[in-house]
């Protein structure tokens, strides 16, 4: 599985999950995006396998950004967010979170979560 986690600007759309690769990759992306929601995941995690196809279809079609974190790469990270289990979504608005959960969200929850951030 490739994927160009530097593709897109600020101004571009992100039809599809954006992998993270740092802190500061993070930091960045949450600057610059109104609404981003960041799945802390690994890949032997059963619900984050069954949340994948959910957060695929959310990124292409709504105007937030779409983040993964694999907290087995990114452990300090993980830690930094309180992440105790996965799946664990943070959401991320105007640059600041103001939501988190742990577990696998249906995707009408996830779906109505995301609108009630991006049509203020």
């Amino acid at each position: 599985m490739t994927t160009d986690a530097h593709s897109g600007s600020a101004e571009a759309s992100i039809d599809e999950p954006l992998f993270i690769e740092s802190e500061g990759h993070l930091d960045d992306v949450v600057a610059e995006h109104e609404v981003v929601l960041v799945d802390f995941y690994a890949d032997w995690c059963g619900p984050c396998q069954m949340l994948e196809p959910v957060l695929e279809e959310l990124a292409d079609e709504t105007a937030a950004v779409i983040a993964k974190i694999d907290v087995d790469e990114h452990q300090q990270l993980a830690e930094a967010y309180g992440v105790r289990g996965v799946p664990t979504l943070a959401l991320f608005a105007d640059g600041d979170q103001v939501e988190q959960y742990t577990g696998a969200l249906p995707a009408d929850r996830l779906r109505d979560l995301l609108e009630g951030y991006t049509n203020e």
